[in-house]
């Protein structure tokens, strides 16, 4: 069963923005919210994430350019991501825990950026 249902992504240029979207099909208000990204041959690596209080926090990579959101109204989670490099082109992934380990995933949406 998908639980974590991601959109928004698609091929920009570099300088450009995208909204990436999570939808959650149960409710997600109390885990931790998460976005992580798989480059191709590399290994998936954090991105930002945001806590039920609404606290987040950046990877170093993209600190300044991205913002995580929440909106547990629509179930949703964002991942507004601004000033985009060649560097940030992978599957973006979206994930959730409550206990510290993300036991919930979603199937991932494709961002490519070119220069």
């Amino acid at each position: 069963q998908v639980l974590l249902l991601e959109s928004g992504g698609g091929l920009v240029q570099a300088g450009d923005s995208l909204r990436l979207s999570c939808a959650t099909l149960r409710t997600f208000s109390s885990h931790t919210m998460a976005w992580f990204r798989q480059s191709q041959g590399k290994e998936r690596e954090f991105v930002a994430r945001i806590n039920w209080g609404g606290s987040t926090y950046d990877a170093d990579s993209v600190k300044g350019r991205f913002t995580i959101s929440r909106d547990n109204a629509k179930s949703t989670v964002y991942l507004q991501m601004n000033s985009l490099k060649p560097e940030d082109t992978a599957v973006y992934y979206c994930a959730a825990t409550i206990l510290g380990t993300y036991d919930y995933w979603g199937q991932g949406t494709q961002v490519t950026v070119s220069s």
